[in-house]
């Protein structure tokens, strides 16, 4: 039975290595997103412009916290959500990299909301609501994987009870409709669903695979 255990945690450590990769990659570039601001002031009064012009940045700051803290997050979940997998299926292999997309592509409506949030317009709407969506696929397919684990493919180390079972996927859904409902919330006040998605990663950060 040895051999057996060992292949499969052979591949279970693949698939995390492969992630923790993406992870790190998507991470990275989020720091690249953020620039300096274009100063029109004289030589003499730089130092005042520089301070200004940083806080008038704040937009970019904003999204990139909110960003690093959900790849960040989702990262630590994932390790989790790994630990007590224990075995790999087909089907979970593509649903790991469903998650990876969406988390790779974060970056850019990260960009598109550094950019337009501070406008207050549809612009600004529109960006946290792209920006939104893709945070809703995200954990849309993260809910999936634990899904695929613990009801469709048994890949756990330990069978959970069916109350127990819904209650995993509920705890990882919870997510999904918040995220969704930023979208909405993005036409409202761009900076409330900003807000409401940074609070929402702050949840996760004390969520549990199991009860």
């Amino acid at each position: 039975m040895t051999e057996p255990v060992n292949r499969d945690r052979a591949e279970t450590g693949r698939v995390e290595a492969f992630s923790d990769g993406v992870f790190a990659i998507a991470i990275t570039l989020l720091v690249l997103e953020l620039h300096g601001p274009v100063l029109k002031v004289t030589d003499r009064d730089a130092h005042v412009g520089l301070w200004s012009g940083l806080l008038d940045e704040w937009p970019q700051f904003a999204a990139y916290l909110t960003s690093f803290a959900i790849i960040g997050i989702m990262w630590v979940n994932h390790h989790s959500m790994f630990s007590a997998i224990v075995r790999i299926d087909r089907p979970l292999l593509f649903l790991n990299l469903l998650l990876l997309l969406w988390t790779s592509l974060l970056p850019f409506p990260t960009s598109l909301v550094a950019e337009y949030l501070k406008d207050g317009d549809t612009n600004a709407a529109a960006a946290e609501a792209i920006y939104a969506a893709n945070l809703t696929l995200a954990a849309i397919a993260f809910s999936l994987i634990w899904m695929r684990a613990v009801r469709g493919g048994r890949l756990t180390a330990v069978r959970l009870e069916p109350r127990a079972e819904w209650a995993a996927v509920g705890r990882f859904s919870v997510g999904t409709f918040v995220y969704a409902a930023t979208i909405g919330i993005a036409f409202v006040s761009a900076i409330a669903a900003l807000v409401v998605q940074f609070l929402l990663a702050s949840y996760y950060a004390f969520e549990q695979v199991t009860s």
